[in-house]
Parts: structure tokens; sequence; C-alpha cells
């Protein structure tokens, strides 16, 4: 793709958010724009890294036997009346609420409500099941409190899934699938998510998992076994029985060796029971020809929380320290190298633009600076800013038929020929 076309403007970055610094740098540079308090629009580049975390998060759940719905984001009440939630919802003052002359609706904070609506129409016999409907869409909540840019806002990206099952047995079995699916989901992105005992609040059930990603930046304070890497939210030692709790539902008997640390909640998983299906009177037909309740657990990932999380992990510093750039991971960039060249030079031009046919011919996605009046060393701030993981630079100090080949990540620079970039990168 060209520069130009992104329609980015002129990128002048000043001090930056101590705390979510490679974020702040994509609402500096136009990547970002806040149109309210949790209200975000996205630029290409983010927008492009948020479409390949959805792809690898399909590939896993699809690869694990899910099947993709969408459900309308925009709900009636009277589904929310039946599970009992409608006033604990809006006491709270999450749900966002829109009155009409075709009754009231919400815009959706999580889609339990809506899914036993859309499975009590299928699912109506032992033999329709074990079956797990996952979808990928907008939610809203009115959050009180919005921190992190993307970290925490009204209107997010998520994807949430919802099992049913004929028995406890079984649910545990759809519950352990859904769990491995995410820890590939981590592998493929190649980030350490942490499986972390949870308590289930108002999500009701007995047994829950956040998958957590350590950082400093993370709001939830987590109990972690670095050798065991076994963990657990400190909310949990809240309840009354937790030390039963622990032992029964997770085989954790002691934490003395457990260390307190900073997390991101990347997703959470629950084991739901009957609760929904009971109170909303979904049921199916046994083998023994009796009504039974569908057995249910819900899984939901921040796919914008994700993005989020990505983003911090991969600021470059400088030696002071000070944040310089991003380079996000090459197996998530959407534009694998920036093709920089020095503009007054005819040559230079020119084998820029015969690499970048190249490139787009291997299939490897590059973006190319083709910005009239723009200096050579804006030119490469740019590039670090918009998080590319290779620069092909084409400077005056390399001869032609050559380029100066950059890792961002690790500074490491190499000279090669055109056809060396393309053998490199196209692997």
């Amino acid at each position: 793709m060209k520069l130009s076309n992104l329609g980015l403007g002129t990128m002048r970055i000043n001090q930056l958010d101590e705390m979510y610094p490679a974020q702040d740098m994509l609402m500096q540079s136009g990547q970002l724009v806040q149109y309210g308090t949790g209200i975000m629009a996205y630029g290409t580049v983010p927008l492009l890294v948020k479409r390949k975390l959805e792809e690898v998060i399909r590939e896993c759940l699809n690869e694990a036997g899910l099947a993709e719905v969408q459900l309308p984001t925009i709900q009636p009440k009277d589904i929310w009346d039946k599970s009992e939630r409608w006033e604990k919802y809006i006491e709270e003052g999450v749900m966002l609420v829109t009155e009409s002359d075709k009754g009231t609706f919400c815009l959706a904070p999580t889609a339990e409500e809506a899914m036993v609506e859309f499975a009590r129409e299928k699912l109506k016999s032992y033999k329709h099941m074990p079956t797990t409907y996952y979808q990928i869409g907008e939610k809203y909540r009115n959050e009180i409190r919005n921190r992190g840019y993307l970290l925490r806002g009204k209107s997010f990206l998520m994807m949430d899934a919802y099992s049913f099952d004929v028995s406890k047995e079984m649910l545990e079995v759809s519950y352990q699938k859904v769990r491995d699916a995410y820890l590939e989901i981590a592998k493929r992105l190649d980030i350490e998510m942490l499986p972390v005992v949870a308590d289930n609040g108002s999500m009701g059930g007995k047994k829950s998992e956040e998958m957590m990603l350590l950082s400093p930046i993370g709001e939830d304070t987590i109990l972690y076994n670095p050798k065991t890497k076994i963990a657990l939210n400190t909310e949990v030692l809240e309840k009354e029985n937790y030390q039963e709790y622990l032992k029964e539902e997770y085989g954790i008997e002691d934490i003395s060796d457990f260390e307190e640390r900073r997390a991101i909640e990347l997703g959470h998983i629950f084991q739901l029971g009957t609760r929904y299906s009971e109170i909303m009177k979904a049921t199916f037909t046994d083998k023994d020809g009796t009504e039974k309740p569908y057995y249910m657990g819900c899984y939901g990932i921040g796919v914008s929380r994700m993005v989020a999380a990505i983003y911090e992990l991969s600021v470059l510093k400088n030696e002071e320290g000070s944040v310089e750039g991003i380079s996000l991971p090459y197996n998530i960039a959407p534009f694998k190298v920036q093709i920089i060249a020095k503009m007054d030079q005819e040559e230079k031009v020119k084998e820029a633009n015969a690499l970048y046919a190249e490139l787009n011919k291997a299939g490897v996605p590059a973006l190319i600076d083709d910005r009239e009046n723009i200096n050579f060393g804006a030119r490469i701030r740019d590039a670090k800013v918009l998080g590319t993981p290779y620069l092909a630079i084409l400077g005056g100090k390399v001869e032609d038929g050559k380029v100066e080949l950059e890792n961002t990540k690790t500074g490491e620079k190499e000279i090669v020929t055109l056809e060396e970039v393309i053998k490199k990168l196209g692997k």
C-alpha cells in the first residue's frame, strides 16, 4: 500500500502517556480517534491488526469445532426480563437503553439471553448436542471508569461463545475444549496467556478462569506461582470458602509460594451450569423422554483489549529508556516492511518501486513511503510510529541495487540485495 493513501496527515508525537505509551502514540498520530470517553475509531493499521486477531481467533475456534453465528447487538427488554437481569444491569448503570414506539431495547453488553433464545429453536433433543456457538461483534457497556484507551471502553469488540450440553460432565468436556483453543490462540499470537482461577461473580455458575497477560499496566492483581505457572485472582480470596473452592475445583491446596503480580484480563471462561436455561425455561428432550435444562458454558475474549495489550507489549525504547516507536509482531503486522527511499534520487525511487512491486507479487504486504515534501529522517520516524517490523531503506549511503534492511524490534541492520529482501520476508 502507498503511504499517501492512508490519509494520516502529519504525525507529530509529543510527550507520551507513561502508562500507555503505544496507544497514546496511536492517538497522537491519528491512528486512533476518540469520539467520547471510551468510544474509539480505528485507522487503517490498528484496524488491520484487529482483523488479524479475529482471523487467528476464528481459525482456532473453527478447528476446535465451534460454530460461528451472529446475533443482534440491539436486543429487546423482554429476553432480559426472562433471565431477571434487566433490573440488575439498569441499577448498576451498565446497560445502554433506547426507548421507541416499538418497545424498549438495549445495546448488548453480553449475549447469554440472546444465545439461549437462539439455541432453543434448534437444540431440542439430546441428539443435537454438544454444540458451541460463537460470534465476534461489538458489545456496549456504560463503564463508569474508562481507562487505558482500548483496554476498557464503552464500545468494544468481543468474541463470545456459548456451549450447550446435556450434563455437567459433558459441560466440563466443552469447557476444556474451549480452554485449549484459547491457549492455542495465545501460542499462535506468541503471547503468554495464563488461565487464572477466578470468581464467577454476577455471571453465576460454579467455576471460571480468567485468561490473563502478565503486565505492569494490568488493573488486576493476581497470585502467581512462577514454577507451576498456576495463578489465581485475589478476588477469589474474598469467598468465605475459598480454600475449599480452590481445592475442590482446581486442586490448589497451598498458595504460600504464590507471588503478587499485575495482569491484564484478555478473556474469561465460565461453567454456568443450568442457571440461565432454568430461569428462561429453555429445555431439550433427553434420552428418557424427559425435558431437561441445558448445561451451559460461556467464554469471552476482548479482541480490542487484546489489540491494546499487544501494542503496549510492542513499544520500542532507546538507550535512555524513552519510547521511540512500535514494532508489531511479524505474524500479526498488517504490513511486514516499509520501503523508504531518498526521493530526490531518481534511481533510488525507481528501485524502491521495483522492490514494492516484487514484494506484492510475492504476497508480502508492504508499505511504500511515496509522500512528497517529507524529509528522510521524518520518514524513518513515521515508519516506527506505524509499527512496521522491517524497514527497507534505500539511502545515499547504500550502493545501487542494494537495501539497508532494519529489524525495528532489535535494531539489527544488514545490507542486502533487492532479491534477498524478498527471499527473507517472503518465507
